[in-house]
């Protein structure tokens, strides 16, 4: 509840509104039965005609300013509860940039869309009901109940002696409504997962024939929701016919006593009407309120873990205080390096690493799966951090810089290359905003794309679908390169970037990116000997320790691994 009220508390000016609003459609709602009784006990009784009209036109008045009322009661309810879903969706997203890799693991990026979707809408639901509902009927309750009392106690008694009946039946099914709406949330939680899963790997499920198999995945994990949803919405449907039930004898009974006591002359024929009518307030208050009440551990259960996400904090934080400038520009720097994934410190995933790079100079790394190629280069941007050693940048810890500043100085090439919806253009821009189409077309000519976006019937315009699934792989590689290649960083990291190119395009890239990056450092991630062999220093990595630096022609001289790799791939004459 804090984190509903907190956001609430941004609009207290709506929120006051709201309960202007509230107070005076309960005056008005409550107004109208008095009336009525007047009308009924002196008007007519007294066949006093201008007291009826009199009372028929305050009647008639009071409705309008209540049918008012109840519209801006609305209006503001709903302002209110679409500010404050909107202000949580934002404070969402942007506390989930700030996370690092761990956390996006640790809660899942399936559950991350749930929460600022389906959860946030939880708190809609609820808060609209609770500004519109919750507010109002409490405050009717109490005042029905005040004026029912006033007008017959007697009758009032059987008012009170149901609320305990009513009020153990709402704490009863809140309670077991709770863990219902937390499964619920979690089955949700794998929709997402698998159909998020299914339609990213579209082509393999299809490729492998294993389009049943993903269906009777999806129809588990959708069935498990279905019988969570099931149970949570039979316990709501058998409420409502339980209170109108319970209801319904109080009103017989009331109605039974109070024309007994008309006949004894000890009630008037207004006041009875008068005490159904605010009997049906209380009592409908009291049913409305608790269906309010009973949405709440659904609504709990969504801020929880909307709350749990933002009391998440980053392993990689921000230093706000870091280093933006430095003197020297793409010195790099490992000391010792090991890292170790959380939780698994006894089994370092690279261990003891040193090496340099320079300005001009390109850095390849290879060795067999999983031998901690791609991991030793995400400590350069803060993907991870170390956990021991350092990595320095230009004389300074990488966690000593400001993050922007940091990732600023790289370009970073993923293993796989990721597009975004937008045209050419705009996905290239991502590397540099204010980038002219002069440099668009230089960084697409060193990427070699120039001659697919030219042979686009829009060119740079060309729209790209979502993940880019309408261009091929090695175009999307070549991109990916040019997004990275415009804004000239100091440091070009490519994570097995030229995986999707044929040779011929790869030596070409290369070619150019070697005169383009003359003042640059460029490390290369790689499995193919022929991509590195001409890099001015190749570090061998072997299940997470260096095995070997060098050229191409001193490793295949003295690191045995390094020449199984290479004799896999190359001829006897490129060997000799």
């Amino acid at each position: 509840m804090k984190l509903m009220w907190r956001y609430t508390m941004r609009y207290k000016k709506l929120l006051f509104l709201d309960f202007i609003c509230v107070f005076g459609f309960i005056l008005i709602e409550l107004g109208l039965p008095t009336i009525l009784a007047r009308m009924i006990d002196v008007g007519i009784k007294n066949n006093d005609y201008d007291y009826v009209k009199q009372q028929g036109l305050l009647m008639i008045g009071i409705t309008v300013v209540g049918v008012a009322m109840n519209i801006m009661l609305g209006y503001f309810g709903a302002r209110m509860t679409t500010n404050i879903v909107r202000d949580i969706r934002d404070d969402l997203f942007e506390k989930v940039q700030t996370f690092s890799h761990r956390e996006y693991e640790t809660i899942g990026v399936s559950s991350l869309i749930t929460r600022t979707t389906n959860d946030a809408y939880q708190i809609m639901l609820f808060m609209g009901n609770i500004l519109r509902i919750g507010f109002m009927t409490p405050m009717m309750f109490f005042v029905s109940l005040y004026m029912v009392m006033r007008t017959s106690p007697s009758l009032g008694w059987f008012v009170l002696g149901a609320l305990p009946f009513l009020l153990i039946a709402v704490v009863l099914i809140a309670k077991v409504s709770e863990p219902l709406s937390n499964k619920q949330q979690k089955n949700l939680d794998g929709i997402n997962g698998i159909l998020r899963e299914n339609l990213s790997g579209l082509r393999v499920i299809r490729a492998f024939v294993n389009e049943k198999f993903e269906e009777s995945r999806f129809s588990k994990v959708n069935e498990d929701y279905t019988k969570s949803s099931k149970s949570l919405f039979r316990l709501m449907a058998a409420a409502q016919p339980g209170f109108f039930f319970l209801f319904n004898i109080v009103m017989v009974l009331i109605i039974w006593n109070g024309a007994l006591q008309i006949d004894q002359g000890s009630l008037l024929v207004g006041d009875l009407i008068a005490f159904i009518e605010y009997i049906f307030h209380a009592l409908f208050s009291f049913m409305l309120f608790a269906s309010v009440f009973m949405m709440y551990p659904r609504a709990a259960v969504s801020a929880r873990r909307i709350q749990e996400a933002f009391d998440m904090e980053p392993v990689i934080r921000e230093n706000e205080t870091g280093v933006t400038e430095t003197k020297t520009k793409g010195y790099l720097e490992f000391k010792n390096v090991t890292f170790a994934y959380p939780g698994h410190s006894e089994s370092p995933v690279i261990r003891n690493v040193s090496f340099t790079a320079s300005p001009g100079e390109t850095v390849a790394f290879i060795g067999s799966t999983g031998s901690g190629k791609s991991t030793l280069i995400q400590l350069i941007p803060r993907f991870y951090d170390v956990s021991e050693g350092q990595v320095l940048l230009d004389g300074v810890d990488v966690r000593d810089y400001k993050l922007s500043a940091l990732r600023n100085k790289i370009g970073y090439i993923p293993q796989k290359a990721l597009l975004f919806t937008g045209t050419i253009a705009e996905n290239m821009r991502y590397g540099k905003e204010d980038a002219t189409i002069e440099e668009m077309e230089l960084a697409a000519d060193i990427a070699q794309a120039t001659e697919f976006i030219s042979q686009k019937p829009d060119g740079y315009d060309e729209l790209l679908s979502e993940g880019g699934t309408n261009f091929s792989g090695g175009q999307k590689q070549r991109l990916a390169i040019a997004r990275a290649v415009i804004r000239r960083p100091e440091v070009y990291i490519f994570d097995d970037s030229f995986s999707a190119l044929d040779y011929q395009t790869d030596a070409n890239l290369r070619a150019r990116l070697k005169k383009e990056t003359t003042e640059s450092t460029v490390l290369i991630v790689a499995q193919r000997v022929g991509t590195i062999m001409h890099a001015d220093k190749i570090v061998v990595l072997n299940e997470g320790d260096v095995v070997g630096i060098g050229t191409h022609r001193e490793l295949l001289e003295n690191c045995p691994i390094y020449y199984d790799i290479a004799a896999s791939q190359l001829s006897e004459e490129e060997l000799a």
